[in-house]
């Protein structure tokens, strides 16, 4: 399983600077988290699609993280729709009804909106991040993070976060491992209430291993006198050239159209019932 690991590939995306690539991708998902306009949330998720595609990365590398998100992304639309199924015409303030299912359970076309448009906000996020994670080395996302005014000791922090889950999830599958070698099942053969007690009981070793690694890391960064200077090298660092540029102008332009947009329409809803 892979979960937040870097992949070497030889790519536009790649050789981008780990620090306009952070940027980006919060202002990718800042203006598509606040925006219900659905053109420019089909043009995010193609441009989304056209970005993983240029970045030269497998879905099959990060299937683990892409479950994940599909997964949240569908019981998010599932709850919405049981929790409030006239969620929609409350918004947009219409009602156009295409068929009763029984109560209270309606099917109406601003819910669908409302609905495809949440799908979309997903859907047109998950690219960008399978990109990011995929794409940039943690260390020299570190030395960029510090280049643009961020403090080091966070910025190593980051770097640290991200390459210690990946560990953390490599060590946890070595653990199972070691247990299924042992006579303990924890395959698909089992039934899952047994698979989730054996799962339970590799919680303590991981947390015990985890430990040890924290310590180990601790204990060199204390050597080397981290945090003691205002300032450190960096083995990786990445300047700035005009695809960063590029990328940067991409996530400002997008918020910007966000923004300018809402307060043009005064709402944050692209109404076709109106």
């Amino acid at each position: 399983m892979k979960l937040l690991n870097y992949i070497e590939r030889s790519s536009p995306i790649h050789r981008l600077n780990g620090a306009s690539k952070l940027f980006c991708l919060l202002t990718w998902i800042c203006s598509t988290m606040i925006t219900f306009n659905t053109p420019f949330l089909l043009c995010a998720t193609v441009l989304g699609i056209i970005a993983f595609a240029l970045s030269r990365l497998k879905l099959s590398e990060q299937k683990g993280l892409l479950y994940f998100l599909l997964g949240f992304m569908l019981l998010n639309a599932i709850l919405i729709y049981v929790f409030n199924p006239e969620r929609g015409v409350e918004l947009y303030g219409t009602r156009n009804l295409l068929y009763t299912i029984g109560g209270r359970f309606t099917i109406t076309k601003e819910q669908l909106l409302y609905q495809f448009n949440v799908i979309l906000k997903y859907l047109s996020t998950i690219p960008i991040i399978l990109v990011f994670i995929g794409s940039t080395q943690p260390s020299e996302l570190a030395a960029s993070m510090n280049r643009i005014g961020i403090p080091y000791s966070f910025s190593y922090s980051f770097a640290l976060a991200l390459r210690y889950i990946p560990d953390t999830v490599s060590t946890f599958i070595d653990i199972s491992r070691c247990q299924q070698a042992r006579g303990i099942e924890m395959s698909s053969k089992e039934s899952l209430p047994k698979r989730v007690k054996a799962a339970a009981l590799l919680v303590l070793p991981l947390i015990l291993g985890s430990v040890d690694q924290i310590e180990v890391i601790t204990n060199a960064m204390e050597l080397r006198k981290f945090g003691t200077q205002k300032r450190r090298t960096w083995i990786m660092s990445r300047p700035f050239k005009a695809g960063d540029y590029i990328t940067i102008l991409i996530g400002a332009g997008m918020v910007a159209f966000v923004i300018a947009y809402n307060v043009i329409n005064g709402s944050r809803f692209w109404n076709p019932f109106n």
